[in-house]
């Protein structure tokens, strides 16, 4: 996958939008003001490109059981959130679960009143 991929993507999602508010190189995508996938811009350039995707604790360690290159949550908390290596190991269509995965968990989390606005949007 690569960032183009990754970052159109995301922002499919309803209600997707994208903020940088640790610093100019970490692409923060949030959905009703809540983060959903977070990705370093300069790793991207340097073929290192990896993702933090929110995940349900029980499925979170049993990804990083099975793959390599799914890791607990790099300066995330390690019971919700992976960091997963986007290196072309894990097929696209598996990377895609996985967003698809973190965007269902926050827009879940979300107020329904919140999860109402955004499902009108469109």
């Amino acid at each position: 996958m690569n960032l183009e991929t990754f970052y159109e993507y995301c922002l499919s999602k309803k209600g997707a939008s994208e903020h940088f508010p640790f610093d100019e190189d970490t692409l923060v995508l949030k959905v009703g003001g809540k983060m959903f996938a977070l990705s370093s811009l300069s790793q991207w350039e340097k073929n290192e490109a990896s993702v933090n995707l929110k995940c349900d604790p029980e499925r979170a360690q049993e990804l990083r059981a099975e793959y390599d290159d799914i890791k607990p949550g790099y300066h995330m908390s390690k019971v919700h959130w992976n960091t997963v290596a986007l290196n072309g190991s894990l097929p696209e269509s598996f990377v895609k679960e996985l967003i698809d995965h973190s965007y269902e968990l926050v827009f879940k989390s979300l107020t329904k009143k919140i999860q109402n606005e955004i499902i009108d949007q469109g």
